[in-house]
């Protein structure tokens, strides 16, 4: 199975509060959405994080964690992501690492970048943009909800804050392109 993610700011405390997460402190935090990662993703399955892994994290915490999830994981570059510079880092962690990519499966065309874009690659011939960034704005800004909804349906937010902490399957994003 292949799933998305972005924003999961592993290492970050106060995303706990501009984000609004439900966790006392960033221990907590990062466990749980370890284990929330975990808990869906197997060995065999692929991630691609749309951006912002970790921010402010020591490496070799961010070594650690990495280790600990399951998948092959592919990273397209958030402004966050920092670390990848560090020589303390393990850049083969992933599997690669991107500014933006362009998925096939089963017919469609996937779109991944960090940031939400308004005319992408083939976006007038069906193909679905993937993106991170905003995290849940769109549920606390009224301006951010109006600025969202101009993308259309075909652009879908694959951040941990809009998905209770979990990656997404491909399978969702089709369901839910198929239902819009």
């Amino acid at each position: 199975m292949i799933y998305f993610t972005a924003d999961n700011h592993f290492c970050h405390g106060n995303i706990i509060g501009s984000c609004y997460r439900p966790f006392k402190d960033v221990y907590e935090m990062n466990e749980e959405m370890i284990n929330r990662w975990n808990s869906y993703v197997t060995v065999k399955d692929e991630v691609y994080i749309l951006g912002d892994f970790s921010y402010r994290g020591d490496p070799k915490e961010i070594n650690r964690i990495l280790s600990r999830l399951m998948g092959k994981k592919y990273l397209i570059k958030g402004n966050h992501d920092l670390y990848l510079t560090n020589s303390l880092f393990n850049i083969n962690a992933f599997e690669w690492v991107k500014d933006y990519h362009i998925l096939k499966y089963e017919g469609y065309e996937f779109i991944l970048f960090h940031f939400p874009i308004l005319n992408w690659h083939k976006s007038h011939r069906g193909s679905i943009h993937l993106y991170g960034h905003v995290h849940n704005s769109e549920l606390h800004y009224p301006e951010f909800k109006e600025k969202v909804k101009v993308l259309g349906p075909k652009a879908i937010n694959v951040t941990v804050d809009m998905n209770d902490f979990y990656p997404v399957s491909i399978k969702q994003i089709i369901n839910s392109i198929k239902q819009s």
